[in-house]
């Protein structure tokens, strides 16, 4: 299905804030019961504005590994998807996230491309998140024609925020 831009309500407590967004499909008037199994996605920019104005959290799903050598938004709270160089899946996701976040707030997950926290938003609406949103091309973006990412996409190539350890 192609995307489309949407103007969101500013009524619903469900939805993000009108700030236009990017759904790939599902019902904009209900994201928890959209076909793609979570509220949708959002492009890296309209993110930042969303966590800066106070109107969604961002949560960082990469492993603790990936922030130090990669790099971290700040201010962005942090819950393993999959923990270590193994990628073995966090079983207390779910449990760590609610410590965090509470089920009626809008929640955006990031992670290196977008596969990992797409994972962790349809997790996040099933346990009960009613905004859970994918951003989209994650932390470093698709891989270029060279096979190196963070430089076509995502949220690095984008020009926002970001920290070094």
């Amino acid at each position: 299905m192609e995307p489309h831009t949407l103007a969101m309500p500013e009524a619903s407590p469900n939805l993000l804030p009108p700030i236009a967004s990017t759904v790939i499909s599902g019902n904009p008037l209900d994201p928890s019961a959209a076909p793609l199994g979570y509220a949708g996605d959002v492009a890296p920019g309209q993110a930042w504005q969303l966590v800066q104005s106070g109107q969604a959290t961002l949560v960082d799903v990469r492993t603790a590994e990936e922030l130090h050598w990669v790099g971290r938004v700040p201010g962005a709270l942090h819950v393993e998807w999959a923990i270590g160089r193994q990628q073995v899946r966090n079983e207390r996701f779910l449990e760590q996230l609610a410590q965090l976040v509470p089920p009626d707030s809008q929640v955006l997950f990031l992670c290196r491309s977008g596969v990992r926290s797409v994972a962790a938003a349809k997790a996040a609406t099933q346990a009960g998140y009613r905004s859970a949103w994918n951003i989209l091309q994650g932390f470093e973006g698709p891989v270029d024609t060279q096979q190196q990412r963070g430089r076509i996409g995502g949220w690095r190539a984008a020009g926002l925020p970001w920290q070094q350890s």
